[in-house]
């Protein structure tokens, strides 16, 4: 069973990872090039054995995951750095990957 939730997780990263992205002055920079995929998907995954779990959960999460800026001079939560679209991407793909499960 540890081998499938594996599998799951890495297939949900790779899910977010090419779709959700961060805009930095117009950048988009896709999750999966700074390396935050795995670690959400490693959140979220252990939610969805429950159904999509609400936006503002979702919300809340990401609002946990510090993004270091200027080596460390700055953190800013992911939350503040990805666009509209791309936290109702987020929530488009969990509904997918969820009904998939």
């Amino acid at each position: 069973m540890a081998t499938s939730n594996s599998e799951a997780i890495e297939s949900l990263a790779a899910e977010i990872g090419e779709n959700i992205y961060m805009d930095i002055a117009n950048w988009h920079l896709y999750l999966g090039d700074a390396k935050f995929h795995t670690v959400l998907a490693e959140q979220i995954y252990p939610m969805l054995s429950d159904g999509v779990p609400p936006e503002n959960q979702v919300t809340e999460m990401l609002q946990g995951i510090s993004v270091k800026l200027g080596e460390g001079k700055r953190e800013l939560p992911l939350t503040d750095l990805l666009p509209a679209k791309s936290q109702s991407r987020l929530m488009e793909i969990l509904e997918e990957f969820q009904r998939e499960m």
